[in-house]
């Protein structure tokens, strides 16, 4: 029974090896991408960004939760595209979706409504609103466009963190005014646009998302039934 059990064992691990090289070679890209076909993808996807949404909307769809919890997550998602957290917007929505009880997959997938070609109008509703309600105005007189503002406090930071080894002197000038009038304008700004987005985003979800499931679970029904009445035709056929 060893000699007999353990090539049992060899063969069952050659077997998942193999099949484990399959996945590889059917998940793996034959083509490898280089760093600036990267970053062209993510300013604009191969397929287009209506594509990218049409993929997007069908995964949301197929999501396993009620359509009430998926359309949080999808509130959750796209509340997060109005916030100034750039780079953690998947943060913010996973937190956001986790306390409305959403689904966190939806409001990750719903932040794709943040991108290249909407960020720009999603800031500057977001600054002009936060402006307003502080009572503040976009000074133009230290940098004269927000791209001056962010690349103002960059260098900022750079010249900051350089300071901490050597005898620089630290400047806070930009920051402090990249921080007074871009990132707090944006985060109060955002709030009301963000939660108007996501209420739309909501309610125009949940009927799309049940009336998906609901044909589907049709589709399944219907296909099981036809699968049982052949299974029982087989069954009769070899009793015959």
């Amino acid at each position: 029974m060893w000699p007999r059990s353990r090539g049992t064992a060899i063969r069952t691990a050659s077997r998942d090896r193999a099949r484990g090289r399959e996945q590889k070679l059917v998940f793996k890209r034959r083509d490898k991408r280089s760093v600036l076909q990267i970053v062209a993808d993510a300013i604009y996807p191969k397929g287009g960004w209506a594509r990218a949404f049409h993929y997007v909307k069908h995964r949301v769809r197929r999501l396993p939760d009620s359509p009430e919890k998926i359309a949080r997550g999808v509130f959750a998602g796209l509340f997060a595209t109005f916030t100034p957290f750039y780079g953690l917007h998947f943060v913010v929505a996973a937190l956001v979706a986790r306390l409305l009880n959403g689904n966190i997959l939806a409001a990750l997938m719903a932040t794709f409504f943040g991108n290249p070609l909407t960020y720009l109008p999603i800031g500057a509703i977001a600054l002009k609103t936060g402006h307003f309600l502080l009572g503040t105005e976009f000074d133009e007189e230290v940098d004269h466009s927000l791209i001056h503002k962010f690349t103002g406090a960059g260098e900022d930071l750079l010249n900051n963190l350089w300071a901490l080894f050597t005898d620089a002197d630290a400047h806070w000038t930009r920051l402090a005014d990249f921080y007074h009038e871009v990132f707090f304008p944006y985060l109060i700004g955002g709030i009301l646009p963000g939660i108007l987005t996501g209420i739309i985003g909501y309610y125009l979800s949940v009927p799309l998302i049940a009336a998906y499931q609901k044909r589907r679970r049709g589709k399944l029904k219907k296909k099981l039934a036809e699968l049982q009445a052949k299974a029982a035709a087989n069954k009769a056929d070899e009793t015959a």
